[in-house]
């Protein structure tokens, strides 16, 4: 007993620890993945990648339509006009700290959207809402990612023409950018477009090269790199700031500020825009993961994802962080510069942790039309996405509506609403689809048990007197009469037009008899009339009776009449195919006991083939009885047509019995 006991407990510790390792690998996914790093095959590419990704890092935020919403909460909570206040003064030194004082309270308020926006994105992933990673269809994404390559691009024309111009987020930003940036087309910084342009062919025959000897080259050639050190050195050597007026990085502050609880006060304040960032955050960050998730051909967990983001952005805000999110152009990079793994990532965060804190200042001299072309170049793979408009209009109508709603309503509305259109309208797609679902009419493959769609193949019989009928979706309230609707219209068999001709030609037939007999009793009164005559004449009894001829109108039998008038079907059993049903609502279970009623009527025998998977629905929905039993299910198609053929014969042969 003591052996079987601590056996027991054994087991028991052994499930449960295995278990626990389960969900800390899922949890913490680099103790599976970093023991079994392949450092000859990853490596060389991850440092080159982690250091290309860390330049770009250097002088601007992770996102640009992030850093446009957090910039636009910080300018509307702290506007100039409310700093300018008590700051009249010309004095340099007022001056100063009047810009000292805006940007420490704007920082305030990007730090505490970071704090809020990472806790609204934890809760979310403890409650696992990642699911909604779902509803971001392929379309959706492609359109939703190229939005929002056209707005990084947008945002990245000013520093490429040299042009100064505000910034604009929110519906129409796109718009306003643009015209914003054409309005100051006559200013153009020649010198810093032609730098800008010069790395824009070197980047471009950079990745050429890597795309075309990709199988010769050891690792890719870190073109970004080349170029970033190149631009930065004629930079300083020729004096482009001073010189020409070429905007430059400028000073990179260095040193890490003291850690600072962020100001909660703010947050009543801020909450919305932070559910906003949130939740354009995380749906950025999924996008671009599904996007190298069906490139590479791995999987990803939504809610890993918001848990990941609402840790960095929480923890990352006591030290003035701000809110982050994927980058779509240093995603592009780090993955086309040869990046496999995490490491890429950790080394540019080293490369960035060490330019804070000691070597910044040598990229001081970096024009900002240098990084404004890595990125244009960078976003290449994103607008070879319009090609998705051609393939989709040859493959799917539906997904081709959706990737041009999530397009345009991103573009002009905002990535946030835009994001929330796009998903409302591929949801109603899906109610769509669900109303207007393809029905067919299954027949069998010869001397197999498989069925196929009669019109769709040639090869497949149909039983006679045999019909099986497949919608592919589910039956609830919104498709309840339509699935009627088509059932009557492809089986060819309407039970309530054959009960009324039924009815019409039973009224019809009685209107006959009614009239023949009127006839006959005529005839009957004029014959007997002219027998008598006769009789009277000769006096001759027949039998000892009267004796009349029928003046030829007959009463057939009613049985004779009725298979003559009233309508019939040569179909005697119908099985419904519930393969592609998930879900049965007590609507849909009222109309399939409505139509086994109404069938059986007209003598034709309803089966359920495939229903497994709703069978527990059915059951709580009572509907199961006495005229609608559990004997019409069937495991299978093929086994619903056996039964329904063995049906036939036992009544045939009943019938020749009788």
């Amino acid at each position: 007993k003591s052996a079987s006991v601590s056996f027991f407990l054994l087991c028991l510790f052994s499930c449960s620890s295995k278990k626990a390792k389960s969900h800390l690998y899922s949890f913490l996914p680099i103790l599976k993945w970093l023991p079994r790093y392949p450092v000859k095959e990853y490596l060389l590419g991850d440092i080159i990648s982690g250091i290309s990704t860390g330049v770009m890092q250097l002088p601007q935020g992770t996102f640009a339509v992030i850093s446009m919403m957090v910039g636009g909460v910080a300018v509307r909570q702290v506007p100039d006009e409310v700093i300018s206040v008590g700051y009249n003064s010309t004095n340099t030194t007022d001056a100063s700290d009047y810009y000292s004082l805006r940007d420490d309270k704007r920082v305030q308020v990007a730090v505490t959207l970071a704090f809020l926006s990472g806790i609204i994105q934890l809760c979310l992933g403890f409650l696992r809402f990642g699911f909604v990673a779902i509803y971001l269809t392929e379309p959706l994404v492609r359109g939703f990612t190229t939005a929002a390559a056209v707005h990084v691009f947008t945002s990245q024309l000013k520093y490429l023409l040299g042009v100064k111009t505000s910034r604009y987020s929110g519906p129409l930003s796109v718009v306003y950018s643009l015209a914003a940036v054409f309005s100051k087309i006559t200013t153009t910084n020649i010198a810093a477009l032609i730098v800008g342009l010069t790395c824009i062919v070197l980047l471009l025959i950079g990745k050429e090269i890597n795309l075309r000897f990709k199988k010769k080259l050891p690792v890719p050639i870190p073109m970004e790199i080349i170029v970033v050190i190149i631009g930065t050195g004629v930079s300083a050597g020729m004096n482009l700031t001073e010189s020409y007026g070429v905007d430059v990085v400028g000073k990179i502050p260095q040193g890490l500020s003291a850690p600072a609880v962020p100001e909660i006060q703010l947050i009543p304040a801020i909450f919305i825009d932070a559910v906003a960032i949130a939740i354009v955050g995380f749906s950025m960050a999924v996008s671009m993961a599904k996007i190298f998730a069906l490139k590479h051909g791995y999987t990803i967990d939504g809610n890993q994802e918001l848990i990941a983001l609402g840790i960095c952005n929480s923890v990352g805000s006591f030290f003035q962080s701000f809110p982050i999110t994927c980058s779509m152009s240093r995603s592009l990079v780090q993955e086309s510069t040869g990046g496999k793994t995490q490491i890429a990532g950790a080394l540019s965060s080293v490369m960035v942790l060490l330019v804070i804190v000691a070597i910044g200042y040598l990229f001081e001299p970096l024009p900002q039309t240098v990084l404004a072309a890595i990125v244009m170049v960078n976003l290449k793979g994103m607008f070879k996405q319009f090609g998705d408009v051609a393939h989709f209009w040859r493959t799917s109508k539906i997904e081709l509506a959706i990737w041009v709603v999530a397009f345009v309503a991103s573009l002009f509305l905002g990535l946030d609403y835009g994001l929330l259109t796009a998903v409302a309208f591929a949801m109603i797609t899906v109610i769509y689809r669900t109303q207007r679902p393809q029905y067919r009419i299954l027949g069998q493959i010869p001397d197999t048990d498989i069925y196929c769609d009669v019109e769709e193949y040639e090869e497949v019989k149909e039983y006679p007197g045999i019909k099986i009928f497949q919608a592919n979706t589910s039956l609830y309230f919104a498709n309840s009469e339509s699935y009627t609707s088509a059932l009557k219209k492809k089986t060819g068999v309407d039970p309530c037009a054959i009960l009324a001709a039924r009815k019409k030609a039973q009224k019809k037939h009685a209107r006959e008899v009614k009239k023949a007999n009127k006839v006959k009793k005529k005839a009957t009164n004029d014959v007997e009339a002219s027998v008598k005559h006769e009789i009277a004449n000769d006096g001759l009894p027949v039998n000892g009776k009267f004796a009349y001829v029928d003046a030829g109108v007959q009463d057939g039998s009613p049985d004779e009449l009725e298979h003559f008038v009233e309508p019939k079907t040569n179909i005697h059993s119908l099985i419904l195919d519930f393969t592609p049903v998930n879900f049965v609502d007590s609507v849909g279970a009222k109309t399939l006991k409505s139509v086994i009623k109404e069938y059986k009527e007209v003598g034709v025998c309803v089966c359920i083939a495939s229903c497994s998977p709703v069978m527990n629905e059915l059951t709580r929905l009572n509907f199961f009885d006495n005229t609608v039993t559990r004997e019409l299910l069937f495991h299978s198609i093929h086994d619903a047509v056996l039964a329904c053929q063995v049906k036939d014969r036992s009544a045939s042969q009943t019938a020749l019995d009788h």
